[in-house]
């Protein structure tokens, strides 16, 4: 029963951090703020930040119900990973730190890199999941770093 209880909580706390970062991040502020080349409407960023978070909820439930001795591990990188993930949208829409903001995106991808590899160890599939996760934290970066430049 334990196992099954913290499988769905794996499965929903990224989701739940994503409607986390929204309710406490100043959103609107992406509207307003100059952006660059191939920015998409605000629009596309809960639709897509909501299909990661499924993926990502999805993959640290296959590594959390492995046999693997390296699975706490991996897990603990994760966290750390989802962590500096919230508090990216309160240094960007709340703060206007953008730099600050582009840094803590890299040590998120630096975090994911990490992930991506201690899962794949584990289970490919969970590391794949994380693929287009580790590819939109990519161009978020370069999004990032467009506001930074231009703001």
């Amino acid at each position: 029963m334990k196992k099954i209880f913290i499988s769905i909580f794996l499965l929903f706390m990224p989701i739940c951090i994503g409607f986390l970062i929204g309710i406490n991040s100043n959103i609107s502020a992406y509207q307003v703020i100059n952006k660059p080349f191939l920015s998409p409407p605000g629009i596309v960023f809960p639709i897509v930040w909501s299909i990661l978070y499924i993926l990502l909820g999805i993959s640290s439930v296959i590594i959390y119900n492995s046999n693997n001795k390296y699975k706490n591990n991996a897990l603990l990188v994760y966290f750390l990973g989802l962590f500096f993930n919230f508090i990216w949208s309160l240094i960007f829409f709340n703060l206007k730190g953008y730099l600050l903001a582009y840094i803590d995106l890299i040590l998120i991808i630096i975090f994911t890199i990490r992930t991506i590899l201690l899962f794949n160890k584990i289970n490919k599939l969970s590391a794949y999941l994380l693929l287009p996760y580790f590819f939109w934290l990519i161009f978020a970066m370069y999004l990032n770093l467009g506001v930074y430049l231009l703001n």
